[in-house]
């Protein structure tokens, strides 16, 4: 099912605001040299429940930035009403996940260039959850 025109304009504000947010956070509590983008901000249709995919540079800090997200939530939630109080009723849950869109396509890239190959080595093919 589509998203509606109210959900994305909901998850483009969200997103906008997201990111400040998280720059903020990374800047204040010393994380010099990481990057954080916010790639995607889904919305459910009864705008209850915002599912937020982030982009994590450098990728082995992924993991541990997104714990740190995610025990961080009701802060960021609340720092987000506090900045969309004027656009929105009420605030949706927020649920945080890592993008690997840009790891899955750069293994792809490697697998037509030859550099790996996933016939002669079927380890490489990892279980890609659905989302």
């Amino acid at each position: 099912m589509e998203e509606s025109q109210r959900q994305k304009k909901i998850g483009g504000v969200l997103q906008e605001d997201l990111v400040d947010v998280l720059q903020g956070a990374a800047t204040k509590g010393g994380l010099r040299g990481i990057i954080i983008s916010v790639s995607k901000v889904k919305v459910t249709t009864d705008l209850s429940v915002a599912k937020v995919y982030l982009s994590i540079f450098p990728n082995d800090k992924g993991q541990e930035l997104l714990e740190g997200i995610r025990s961080n939530t009701p802060l960021i939630r609340h720092e987000l009403a506090q900045r969309t109080k004027n656009q929105l009723r009420r605030m949706p849950n927020l649920e945080f996940f890592i993008d690997d869109s840009l790891e899955y396509i750069d293994r792809i890239e490697k697998s037509l260039k030859g550099e790996e190959n996933p016939i002669q080595n079927p380890d490489l093919l990892d279980k890609r959850k659905k989302s």
